[in-house]
C-alpha cells in the first residue's frame, strides 16, 4: 500500500474507519464510527523502538493485544479500513529537487530511487518508496519531490498487528509529515517536532517542503536541540537566500518554553508553538492530530 499518498485525497475519499499514531510512548488513536472518539493508550517501555535499520516492533504481542482492545470487533469478514502513522525515525524522508521531472509514473519512481539510493542506510530493492511531488518556489519546470522511504521488514511489523484485528492499513505516512498539515503559515519557516529523543525539522516556503531531517539526540537538552536547529537556520538562510520568519516548535511541551527563549534571543526569529483544532499536539500524538485536521474530523476525546 502507499506509504506517502497526498492527504488532501481524503478530503475528496471517505475517510479510514480508524487511525492510529504508533510509538515508544503508546498509541494515538480515533474511530469514526456512530460516534467519533480517541485518545492515547501508553504502552510499557521496550514494546516499540524506532529505527530505520533493526526491527522496531520488540514485544509484539503485546502490541497486538494492546490495538485488538481498541478495535470493536464485527462478524463482518470484510477488513476496515485504517490509516497508520509511524515514528519519524523508522524511515528517511528527503527532499529531492529536479530541474525537470518526467510526467511517466515509472520513470519518476526510477529517477526518485536513483537519487536517494545512496542516502538511505538500508537496500532500497527491500524498501517501501513513496513520493509527493512539488512545485519549485521558482517556478518553471523545477520540482522539488518528498520521498518517504521504509524498509518492507519494518513495515510489515507495523502493519501486521492492525492485520490481525481485521483493518487493512491503506493509508501509511510518517508522523512529521501528517503533522505539517497544522502549519498553514506562509513565507519561509521552520517546523521543529520532538518526539523522545528524537527532532525532526521540517523547512516550509509558502506551503512546499524545501527541507527535512531526522536526528537522534543523546540528550534532550537545550544545547542538544540548538545544535541541530543553529546550523539549520545558517544553511537555509545560505542555500535559500533568505531568513526564516519563524520557528514553530511541537511536542516540546513545558521544556519548550526554555528553548523557545533561548532561540528568539539567538536567532532574532518568531518562535511559536504548533496549534490544532485538538490541543497542543505532544511529542506522540502530533501525527495523528495532523492527519484529523487534514480531513476535517472531530473527536470526542483528544487523543
Amino acid at each position: 500500500m502507499p506509504l506517502f499518498p497526498p492527504l488532501r485525497r481524503l478530503i475528496v475519499d471517505p475517510p479510514p474507519e480508524f487511525a492510529f499514531e504508533l510509538s515508544e510512548a503508546g498509541i494515538g488513536w480515533t474511530h469514526r464510527g456512530k460516534t467519533q472518539r480517541g485518545g492515547f493508550l501508553p504502552l510499557e517501555p521496550g514494546v516499540i523502538s524506532p529505527s530505520p535499520v533493526r526491527d522496531n516492533i520488540l514485544k509484539p504481542e503485546t502490541l497486538e493485544v494492546a490495538i485488538l482492545s481498541l478495535v470493536p470487533q464485527t462478524s463482518h469478514k470484510r477488513r476496515r479500513p485504517a490509516a497508520l502513522i509511524l515514528p519519524d525515525y523508522c524511515g528517511r524522508v528527503a527532499v529531492v529537487d529536479f530541474d525537470s521531472f518526467p510526467n511517466e509514473p515509472s520513470q519518476q519512481m526510477s529517477l526518485v530511487r536513483f537519487r536517494v539510493k545512496k542516502s538511505v542506510p538500508f537496500d532500497l530493492d527491500a524498501a517501501s518508496v513513496s513520493f509527493f511531488v512539488q512545485p519549485h518556489p521558482d517556478g518553471g519546470r523545477k520540482r522539488e519531490v518528498v520521498v518517504a522511504v521504509v524498509s518492507f521488514e519494518i513495515l510489515a511489523r507495523y502493519e501486521a498487528p492492525l492485520r490481525v484485528a481485521g483493518l487493512y492499513p491503506g493509508l501509511v505516512t510518517i508522523s512529521a509529515l501528517a503533522a505539517l498539515n497544522m502549519v498553514h503559515g506562509s513565507g519561509l519557516e521552520i517546523i521543529a517536532k520532538l518526539s523522545g529523543k528524537v527532532l525532526s525539522v521540517a523547512v516550509s516556503q509558502n506551503g512546499v517542503l524545501r527541507m527535512f531531517r531526522c536526528v537522534e539526540t543523546d540528550q534532550v537538552t537545550p544545547e542538544e536541540i540548538t545544535a541541530v536547529l543553529f546550523p539549520t537556520f545558517a544553511y537555509v538562510e545560505d542555500e535559500l537566500g533568505h531568513k526564516p520568519q519563524r520557528l514553530l516548535l511541537c511536542g516540546f511541551g513545558a521544556f519548550g518554553e526554555a528553548i523557545a527563549s533561548v532561540l528568539r534571543a539567538e536567532l532574532e526569529a518568531a518562535v511559536e508553538p504548533v496549534r490544532s483544532a485538538y490541543g497542543a499536539p505532544g511529542p506522540f500524538n502530533a501525527g495523528l492530530f495532523g492527519y484529523l485536521q487534514s480531513i476535517g474530523m472531530e473527536i470526542g476525546a483528544a487523543a
